[in-house]
């Protein structure tokens, strides 16, 4: 059995000359109504600007980053670095495969198109996402010759993850026996041009 009152302000009469006029009244009334109602709740439903902004690719103007040196953006929420290396960096990515967890980066953590020592479309460039695989801490970039009592003296250069300890070489490859699973993320990206680098989109 249906308890709902009814409506005080639509309830007439059956004898009533004027029913129909307000039953009209009454349906139109509550039609704006339900209208005004749905329009905000569809349109909560729709991602805002911020929203699609972080979703949204990144360009970087790889030209202005000096060789040895990085650079660090913001993609999705997540740090993503962007190292100019020199052929130094890339001669030391060499000779220690045998220390490292996944040397030829076969765990997909990476795009085919960066499946390869380098870890990179140009070796020179090195993109990837600044997290560790292990508990998702902010590693940083320790370059070769560092005095870190936690590294090796032989340490090549590489990253390291303070938190836990783990360690990663220049193409973010992880060693073996460290907190982290798996090598650092590369994200999917592409070149605009030679000196404009795309991050969040491939080509």
């Amino acid at each position: 059995m249906d308890h709902t009152l009814p409506n005080p302000a639509c309830t007439v009469s059956a004898g009533d000359p004027d029913r129909r006029r307000w039953l009209i009244a009454c349906g139109a009334a509550g039609g704006v109504a339900a209208a005004a109602t749905a329009i905000p709740l569809v349109s909560s439903f729709a991602p805002s600007e911020r929203a699609k902004a972080a979703g949204g690719s990144v360009e970087v103007d790889i030209g202005a980053i000096p060789p040895g040196a990085s650079q660090t953006v913001e993609w999705r929420g997540k740090p993503v670095w962007v190292v100019r290396r020199t052929p130094a960096m890339l001669a030391a990515l060499q000779g220690h495969e045998a220390e490292l967890v996944d040397p030829q980066s076969a765990r997909q953590q990476q795009p085919a198109y960066a499946a390869n020592p380098a870890r990179a479309i140009h070796p020179e460039v090195f993109v990837a996402i600044g997290i560790c695989t292990h508990l998702g801490c902010s590693p940083t970039e320790v370059p070769q010759g560092t005095a870190n009592p936690s590294l090796p003296a032989d340490w090549p250069g590489g990253f390291f993850c303070p938190c836990h300890g783990s360690t990663f070489d220049g193409a973010g490859r992880v060693y073996k026996n460290k907190p982290a699973p798996t090598n650092l993320e590369i994200p999917p990206h592409f070149y605009a041009s030679a000196t404009r680098l795309v991050i969040g989109e491939e080509a």
